[in-house]
């Protein structure tokens, strides 16, 4: 019972991960307003190791439309605006020789849609990924009662439990999605 109860919390683990993973990726996703979240996945290529900006520079939210990123090394600050220029963040950035400043343009509507597409493409995956736990899960609890290590009346409740913490999981993320899909559509 102890490895079946291990089982069933590392399953539970799995599956904050994953929407975990869905809150960091969506974070990144320009809603039309300025977020350091932007430039989470942009590595620069820092002394030949790719380093996140976050660990190279103070990054302020100016305004809704303005990020300034300020290195602490100003010698990285042209490596840093040559990853930023790669990066197509759809705004240039300006360099002023002791920070870096991106003016974000206003999203089109088409704009909006496509992102909200792509939102909803995400969550699908990340859905996905949520119900191969549960059928590992499920596998092995089924496994577990051929080998007589649990009843049948336990497997109906292990199973009943695990259904229930996936679609808890599942309205998590759909919740998430909403949200963010509704933050994007915002002018």
């Amino acid at each position: 019972m102890e490895a079946i109860s291990a089982l069933l919390a590392n399953t539970k683990s799995e599956m904050t991960e994953h929407v975990a993973r869905l809150e960091r990726d969506l974070a990144t996703i320009r809603t039309g307003r300025a977020s350091a979240g932007l430039l989470e996945n942009i590595r620069v290529d820092y002394y030949g190791t790719p380093t996140p900006i976050k660990q190279m520079a103070i990054i302020n939210v100016l305004d809704a439309k303005t990020l300034e990123i300020q290195p602490w090394d100003m010698s990285a600050l042209n490596d840093i605006d040559k990853a930023l220029q790669k990066a197509d963040l759809g705004a240039s950035p300006v360099n002023n020789g002791k920070v870096i400043r991106i003016t974000l343009p206003s999203m089109t509507e088409e704009r909006r849609v496509q992102l909200a597409k792509n939102i909803s493409k995400m969550s699908e995956d990340f859905k996905v990924a949520i119900r191969n736990s549960r059928r590992d899960v499920m596998d092995k609890l089924k496994k577990a009662q051929k080998a007589s290590e649990i009843t049948e009346d336990d497997l109906k409740r292990y199973e009943s439990d695990v259904q229930k913490t996936t679609d808890t999981f599942i309205a998590q993320i759909d919740k998430i999605i909403e949200a963010k899909e509704a933050e994007i559509m915002k002018i």
